[in-house]
């Protein structure tokens, strides 16, 4: 141990006299340990928000979009040939996207329907596999003979359906007759419903089979997009560029960060908005650090004196306040990593907050990503750092003459 770190230690052990700067450097240590604590517990909820969210959406969205410019397109099945053939593709499918009107006995509504291929498309609906899909679209199993359709829980509440119940879907691209314009009918049972938990997906989303969509619409034979999904999501954007050799014009793709772009730079800012408001409370605690030492250079002036008499140079004097600010800085980040960790695995396990029900998710999403942690720590430890340098400048520069004479 140098001297230096000998004799900051030595400080830290207040006297009785020293009371008040003893009081001082307890609130500097609790005032970076709650801060360091909040800023954990807080980036851990926001990442958990995030990372929950990507589940939901992926849950029902493709990782790669192929469309095209000119909206509808056939004679598909060559590209996805070719998309199966790629090692960084797990699965493909065709999926075709239209709007429709859906009627029950109670009620009406805006729909959105996609329809799927059940082989191949069963990511598409969260919580079904393709043997449940074949189920839920096989006419033969259905009453009357009539196709399946699979309703979003919210949707399937506002029209006023269960399971088994039939309903209508009416598509704009009908037919012209001596009337006028008729729109495009066609029944269906309701075989099964989702819950996403996405409001936005659960309250305007139905899955029907490929062909009864393309029948439904008037799009024989032609799909919206087809669907890729790949084995390492975060790898999306370089998958894309890896597949833009298949596609030329009019052909053109997204993957799921283009898509919900704006979600997810929306959760990032907060996540960056909050790492900075909460780093205030370490600001504060640095101030309180620098105060306590400001205050100790005030009460060892005789002491630093008889050690710069007995050969201590400015360097020394400022390794000796810089190591007592050190310290409480790692005590304070020790301890406040610790506990925001302990809290996180705690939220984590037993969940006893409840969210109310405005929220996607019911309890609060913790997921603790070992990087923040550690730049949480290197942030607070280099805060406090920078509120050392100013007291141990002071402290090098005093005269050991006159604090003596004075002192």
């Amino acid at each position: 141990m140098t001297f230096e770190l000998f004799i900051a230690g030595r400080y830290l052990k207040a006297k009785r006299k020293e009371g008040f700067i003893s009081l001082i450097t307890f609130l500097s240590v609790a005032g970076v340990t709650l801060g360091v604590m909040a800023l954990v517990v807080v980036i851990a909820v926001m990442s958990g928000a995030e990372t929950d969210f990507r589940k939901r959406i992926l849950g029902l969205e493709p990782h790669i979009l192929v469309m095209n410019y000119s909206g509808k397109f056939d004679d598909y099945s060559h590209l996805l040939t070719a998309l199966n053939q790629r090692e960084q593709v797990k699965g493909a499918s065709p999926i075709l996207f239209a709007q429709a009107m859906i009627r029950s006995s109670h009620s009406f509504s805006g729909v959105m329907i996609r329809g799927i291929d059940p082989e191949t498309g069963f990511n598409l609906v969260k919580g079904f596999n393709s043997e449940q899909l074949k189920k839920s679209f096989d006419k033969e199993k259905q009453n009357e003979n009539l196709p399946g359709i699979i309703l979003g829980q919210a949707l399937a509440n506002s029209v006023g359906v269960i399971k088994g119940d039939k309903v209508i879907l009416m598509s704009p691209n009908g037919f012209i007759s001596p009337m006028g314009h008729i729109p495009s009918m066609k029944r269906f049972v309701v075989t099964d419903t989702f819950d996403s938990g996405m409001y936005e997906y659960d309250s305007a989303m139905a899955y029907v089979h490929l062909t009864e969509a393309q029948q439904l619409s008037g799009a024989k034979n032609q799909i919206s997009a087809i669907g890729i999904w790949i084995d390492d999501i975060f790898k999306a954007k370089s998958v894309k560029n890896n597949l833009k050799d298949l596609f030329t014009s009019p052909f053109y793709l997204r993957d799921w960060m283009d898509i919900n772009k704006s979600l997810f730079a929306a959760l990032k800012l907060e996540k960056t908005a909050m790492f900075i408001i909460l780093t205030l409370i370490i600001l504060v605690a640095a101030f309180n650090i620098a105060s306590a030492l400001i205050m100790m250079v005030m009460e060892k002036n005789k002491d630093i004196a008889v050690l710069k008499a007995m050969g201590a140079t400015n360097k020394s004097i400022r390794k000796i306040f810089i190591f007592q600010g050190m310290i409480i800085g790692f005590l304070g980040t020790f301890i406040g990593t610790l506990s925001g960790v302990v809290i996180c695995f705690i939220l984590k396990k037993y969940d006893f907050i409840q969210l109310p029900d405005a929220y996607p998710f019911s309890t609060l999403p913790v997921q603790l990503e070992y990087f923040d942690v550690l730049v949480i720590a290197v942030s607070a430890i280099i805060i406090c750092f920078f509120s050392t340098l100013y007291p141990s400048y002071k402290a090098s520069k005093m005269n050991p003459v006159e604090a003596i004479r004075y002192g």
